[in-house]
């Protein structure tokens, strides 16, 4: 319903809107108004983004896992690096994980390049080189959980797909919510239901996710998305596991191999957590570990 703030009869509340016309006026008066914002902020100030240019389901998959936990503007570069070294499944499936990993660096994250290098390889033994359609087999695939699935869906085959990230979240609650704390996912959902152009789910999810990225540059202090209930700082990189992981995927992928040792003398941190992070790292796979070395 797009309501909000307002003590409704228990009858409409229990889904039988239909019943009283003037709250199916005021509903579908709200909902134009809000599209045609949406629309009218699109048409002026839509981005230009290279993977918008494509409905390549290999060329989306690249972009939404790596815009996952990653702001746009850094994924632009890397995204055209990636996609020149590896322009198909067939290619990064063919292509080495330390290479990979290597055209990966300085984009974070890197469990997300592994993921996608085993999805090629997935894609290439089990999908014939194509990238599944249905959502039950997208989700079997390393890297890719409900949102990812869906947004596949919807830019790589055009289906109108239903799914919520940190941008619509943010233009749910700014709109529907404005006096609202902890709003969950469950409330926005409907509404995302409720909106969906069906003609054009692509054009339209785009037109939320620039409105919602207009409305974090502009109001960062009063993010919407702070009231949200599924809102969590993001933890402080300096100093972090994260950091440190990256530093020493750095030195192992630039050196081939480091001792042990090599490590703990230019990265200053305690021997033991180097060892323990340098151990995790070879055991989910970015690099083999021997006796004292780490290496491709």
């Amino acid at each position: 319903m797009l309501v909000r703030n307002v003590a409704l009869p228990s009858w409409i509340i229990k889904g039988r809107l239909f019943q009283h016309s003037n709250w199916i006026i005021v509903e579908v008066m709200e909902s134009r108004t809000f599209k045609k914002k949406i629309w009218s902020f699109y048409r002026s100030r839509g981005r230009d983004l290279p993977w918008r240019r494509t409905q390549n389901p290999y060329r989306i998959l690249v972009s939404e896992i790596m815009l996952q936990q990653t702001q746009v503007e850094r994924v632009k570069t890397f995204y055209e690096k990636f996609i020149k070294r590896f322009p198909n499944f067939a290619a990064l499936a063919r292509a080495k994980r330390s290479e990979v990993l290597g055209v990966w660096q300085g984009l974070g994250y890197n469990r997300r390049a592994l993921a996608l290098h085993e999805l090629a390889g997935i894609i290439m033994r089990k999908h014939g080189g194509k990238l599944p359609h249905e959502r039950a087999a997208l989700e079997t695939l390393p890297g890719i959980g409900p949102y990812t699935a869906g947004a596949i869906r919807t830019f790589a085959f055009g289906e109108p797909e239903i799914f919520i990230e940190t941008n619509i979240r943010r233009v749910f609650i700014n709109f529907f919510f404005p006096n609202r704390k902890k709003v969950s996912d469950k409330e926005i959902l409907p509404l995302i239901k409720k909106t969906l152009n069906h003609k054009d789910p692509r054009a339209w999810y785009f037109a939320l996710m620039d409105y919602g990225a207009m409305i974090g540059a502009t109001a960062k202090k009063k993010n919407p998305n702070r009231r949200s209930a599924h809102y969590a700082r993001q933890s402080k990189f300096s100093g972090s596991d994260r950091e440190l992981r990256g530093q020493i995927l750095r030195l192992v992928l630039t050196k081939k191999e480091m001792k042990l040792d090599d490590l703990v003398a230019v990265i200053p941190q305690p021997r033991t957590r180097i060892l323990r992070t340098a151990t995790a790292l070879a055991k989910e796979g970015f690099f083999k570990s021997k006796t004292g070395a780490f290496s491709l």
